[in-house]
């Protein structure tokens, strides 16, 4: 029994070491392929490492073998940056938790991509790190990693955390100093990071690291004199980007040491952020050049700073307006100086800039507002200045230099100073003046009235008196006109004032209206007598009119000198004194003489509107002398050349009278109802009709006649006499100036006889009696029905009134028709230079350029036009120009408007001249033109904005971005009712903005 179980024994214990044999063998041979791994991943062959500890892991059931081949697989795998590095690291930790390797699997991991500069993958394993678990040496390896990661990261906060651990290593102590430094540097606390600093700068390694941060350091440090050495040692060193950040800090510090010529060259030198200065680096070279005097330099810095909103944008921009005063450029120092009042950040700087922008505004006017506003801004908003007396002596004043009475008129009412009455005796006339010259002769009057209320100056309160008088003439006041003619006269000052060179003259026409023929000849001859070597066209004018009333006065001998007188004076328009002349030898019996003038003035006035007037005499003269044949013969030339002439039934029914006075009862029935056919409802329809009775009654052929006449619609036998009667009475009212009396007979008259006798003449009285009164929607269709009626001595005067009328209501189409019978049919010549000069217009507005430049030429040939229709004419010669793209002709109209023009025509013609000398590269010369339009006509606000678009082009072209991006500015804000120029002000601003962005860093590409 003892036996069987030792053998038993025995067997097991031999078994049992055969098994421990066969394990022993195995994992020895795993052991030596581990070791083989091991030795390949020292030698840095990862990827054959990789796989021979693979195979061991998949060998091996052993424990630690296996977490150790787990741990150097995923280091392998992070080596080779395999994707599932960081999964296999992870799946290590999870699946061997008690392994000694897991701190280091991280910390090995970490510092891997620590060493290969992979700071934030780093991080990430440091992270994971158990801090406990490591030794002092690695724990600062760990802290001084880790800080560093977080510091290339720009994760300041972490960073210091640990690199402050390590500030006393030995190993790493200078190296985290230096990074502690550093982020104190960028979070500007300037007093750590120059510690830090200061404690490695003796180390080889940082010194020229350091050089720059400490010479920055002292800078903001306000260590303006080291940080000027540390920074010059340091440029022979540098590179281009280091020299222009240190030549920024030597040229700043210079700058603010108050060494301006020392810190131009450096501040010169520096290149800007990404080739970009901002706004505070043009303001410090500009401030440097202005202390220097070097004041176009200290412009071409200034005005480069655009759409700044700060301090130094305040004291840039005000010392912009001194450096462009110091040059004499007072416009561009006006923009500088406003922008700056503008601002209050410096309170002082504002009141002084707002100062300077008032006066200069008083000295070469202001397109933004009138000077007379900006004066008086200033001392409401400083009303304790030391300057206020001097700045009321230019408010006064300047509301005369201004030109801008309407505002001025504003500013004045209620100001009782005897310096603000004086200035409001000349400022209401001269705004009387332009409303006269716009034809507002109410309002005019109503200045003028004004003005000698306040009689401060003699000689303004004499030309008031004269043009109050020259209104009420043309309102047709002539009473009144006569007696303020007289006052002015009388009056002390009034032979010193303009005006009164001509007051003769203007006696002259007011007694001719009142019918005193014998004082009109009075005057004129005074005027004649003291004005014979000046003003042609007056002289002529006045020989005329004095012919005239020696013509009404029958004193012809006298009426053909003065007309004889007129002619010599050689003047283009000498036809009506010829034919004036030749008439009044007929009324002094010389009837030879007559005709013979009047022979020679059909054949030598070919052209003349009186030449139908001078074949219709000269046929009446030939009946007088018996030579009725001559008669019949130019009856007839006058009606064939000149159908449409008003004196073409006369002359037919004249005919049809010689023939009757001579028996041919057969022609004269002819003629009279050739007369009463085509001219029916006319005086002359009317005679001819009374004669052809007479004949027809002489004939014995009454019911011949009675049958005609049943023809004739206009003709009611049977009511003649009550037509006739109830017509009179009508017109003796009109006669005796019993308007509305007049009116209603009138229009019982033809309410009664619609197509009477006398509808024709009725209806032309109650249109002139509603034009009277200023109410002409009644009269426009009582002048409709003598326009559309035959040709009448109404006809004339008709059209002009009714084109009138329609002009005023912008009725074009309807005017243009009436305006060309007028320029057509017309005997005065006013009334077709009226025709011609609307007609321009007209065509201008329904946009038919063509006709309207053909219409303004017509005009410019007349020689009887003033000078604001000359200057109508060329305007509408220049914007048809520039509507139709003919830039050259449109300059050589505008430069005859502004030779002659007034008011808001002469404003349009300054902003054209402006805007050619533009086109021709000429800025500065288009500049001083736009001043000039800002000084004379800034209530023109339209070309006054315009003009500021223009002046911005101008200024960028030279160069001056600043002053062209400000007024753009100023235009947008202060001009929102002129569409058209503020949309064309933002595109001009967006494309400067764009290009400035281009290098200035404070400037936001194509905004603000």
């Amino acid at each position: 029994m003892t036996i069987k179980k030792s053998v038993s024994l025995l067997v097991a214990i031999s078994f049992s070491f055969q098994i421990w044999a066969q394990q022993s063998a195995t994992y020895t041979s795993n052991l030596a392929e581990y070791q083989k791994a091991l030795s390949l991943y020292n030698n840095q062959q990862y990827l054959a490492a990789q796989s021979l500890f693979g195979s061991v892991k998949k060998d091996t059931k052993e424990t630690v073998l296996l977490s150790d081949c787990a741990y150097y697989i995923a280091n392998c795998a992070v080596r080779l940056n395999q994707q599932n590095a960081d999964q296999l690291v992870e799946n290590f930790v999870e699946e061997y938790p008690t392994s000694t390797k897991r701190n280091t699997a991280f910390i090995d991991v970490a510092d891997y991509y620590f060493v290969n500069g992979k700071y934030a993958h780093a991080r990430k394993w440091y992270d994971k790190v158990d801090e406990s678990g490591l030794g002092r040496a690695e724990k600062q390896k760990f802290y001084f990693n880790n800080g560093y990661s977080a510091f290339t990261s720009k994760q300041y906060k972490e960073a210091k955390q640990y690199l402050t651990r390590v500030e006393n290593s030995k190993e790493y102590g200078s190296q985290a100093k230096y990074y502690i430094g550093f982020m104190a540097y960028e979070g500007d606390d300037y007093d750590n990071a120059n510690k830090y600093f200061d404690q490695v700068s003796n180390q080889e390694q940082y010194k020229e690291k350091l050089s720059y941060y400490q010479a920055d350091l002292n800078f903001k440090l306000g260590n303006f004199e080291k940080a000027i050495q540390l920074a010059k040692s340091k440029l022979k060193t540098s590179d281009a980007n280091e020299v222009s950040e240190l030549s920024k800090i030597i040229g700043e510090s210079y700058f603010n040491l108050g060494k301006y010529n020392e810190s131009i060259p450096y501040l010169e030198a520096y290149k800007g952020v990404k080739g970009k200065w901002n706004n505070t680096d043009f303001y410090q070279l500009g401030y440097a050049h202005y202390k220097q005097g070097h004041y176009e330099e200290a412009i071409s810095e200034f005005n480069k700073i655009i759409g700044g909103t700060n301090s130094i944008a305040q004291n840039a921009y005000y010392h912009l307006g001194e450096s462009y005063i110091k040059l004499g450029k007072k416009q561009e120092a006006l923009n500088a100086f406003k922008n700056a009042s503008e601002m209050d950040f410096d309170l002082k700087i504002q009141e002084d800039a707002y100062l300077n922008y008032a006066k200069i505004s008083y000295d070469i006017g202001n397109p933004y507002q009138s000077a007379p506003q900006v004066l008086s801004g200033y001392l409401d908003k400083y009303p304790k200045t030391t300057f206020r007396e001097e700045i009321e002596t230019l408010l006064i004043d300047s509301y005369i230099t201004s030109k801008n009475y309407k505002e001025a008129l504003k500013l004045l009412e209620g100001k009782k100073s005897f310096e603000n009455k004086a200035a409001y005796q000349k400022v209401a006339f001269y705004r009387g003046l332009e409303l006269y010259n716009e034809g507002n002769y109410t309002e005019a009057k109503a200045l003028f009235e004004s003005s000698i209320k306040e009689p401060r100056d003699a000689s303004f309160t004499a030309r008031a008196t004269f043009w109050k008088a020259e209104t009420d003439y043309n309102l047709n006041n002539y009473n009144d006109a006569l007696i303020g003619f007289k006052q002015f006269q009388q009056q002390s000052a009034a032979a010193s004032t303009p005006e009164y060179k001509n007051i003769d003259y203007n006696l002259a026409y007011t007694y001719f209206k009142l019918k005193s023929y014998s004082q009109t000849a009075q005057y004129f001859n005074q005027y004649i007598a003291s004005n014979k070597k000046t003003d042609n066209v007056r002289l002529h004018d006045a020989y005329l009119r004095l012919g005239d009333a020696y013509f009404v006065s029958s004193e012809y001998k006298n009426g053909i000198n003065a007309y004889e007188s007129a002619i010599k004076l050689g003047t283009a328009d000498s036809d009506y004194a010829f034919f004036q002349k030749a008439i009044s030898a007929g009324y002094i019996g010389q009837d030879s003489k007559k005709i013979k003038e009047l022979e020679q003035f059909i054949s030598e006035y070919q052209q003349s509107k009186l030449r139908d007037d001078a074949m219709y005499e000269l046929g009446n003269t030939y009946v007088k002398n018996g030579d009725t044949d001559k008669a019949i013969q130019m009856y007839n030339r006058l009606n064939s050349e000149y159908k449409m002439s008003s004196f073409v039934p006369k002359s037919h029914l004249r005919q049809g009278l010689v023939y009757y006075n001579g028996s041919k009862n057969e022609q004269a029935l002819a003629k009279f109802k050739q007369v009463a056919t085509d001219y029916p409802e006319t005086p002359e329809a009317v005679q001819a009709v009374a004669t052809a009775r007479l004949i027809y009654i002489d004939l014995g052929r009454v019911s011949e006649y009675a049958s005609w006449v049943k023809t004739l619609k206009y003709v009611e036998v049977t009511d003649a006499d009550l037509d006739n009667a109830t017509y009179e009475a009508a017109e003796k009212q009109y006669l005796d100036n019993n308007t509305d009396k007049a009116i209603n007979q009138f229009n019982g008259y033809l309410n009664q006889f619609p197509s009477g006798l006398h509808a024709l003449q009725s209806h032309f009285y109650i249109a002139q009696m509603y034009y009277k009164k200023g109410l002409m929607e009644n009269a426009s269709p009582h002048y409709k029905y003598v326009v559309d009626a035959s040709r009448s001595e109404f006809t004339e005067e008709a059209l002009s009134r009714l084109s009138q009328f329609y002009l005023e209501s912008k009725n074009w189409k309807n005017a243009i028709p009436l305006l060309e019978r007028l320029e057509e049919e017309a005997n005065f010549p006013q009334n077709v230079v009226f025709a011609q000069s609307n007609l321009m217009k007209a065509y201008y507005q329904l946009e038919n350029y063509n006709k309207a430049v053909a219409y303004a030429e017509k005009v410019l040939a007349s020689s009887k036009i003033d000078n604001k229709i000359k200057a109508d004419a060329n305007v509408i010669i220049a914007r048809s120009a520039i509507k139709t793209g003919n830039e050259t002709k449109a300059q050589e109209a505008y430069a005859k408007v502004e030779s002659v023009a007034t008011g808001e025509t002469a404003a349009e013609a300054l902003y054209y001249n402006a805007y050619f000398k533009n086109k021709d590269a000429k800025y500065e010369a288009s500049n001083t033109t736009i001043q000039k339009l800002a000084k004379d006509y800034s209530g023109y606000k339209y070309y006054s904005a315009k003009g500021l678009v223009l002046m911005a082009k101008n200024f960028y072209a030279l160069k001056d971005a600043f002053q062209a991006t400000y007024i753009l500015e100023s235009v947008i804000q202060n001009f929102t009712e002129f569409n058209d120029v503020v949309t064309e002000a933002k595109a001009e601003l967006n494309k400067i903005k764009s290009e400035e962005a281009k290098t200035n860093s404070s400037i936001q590409a194509g905004g603000n």
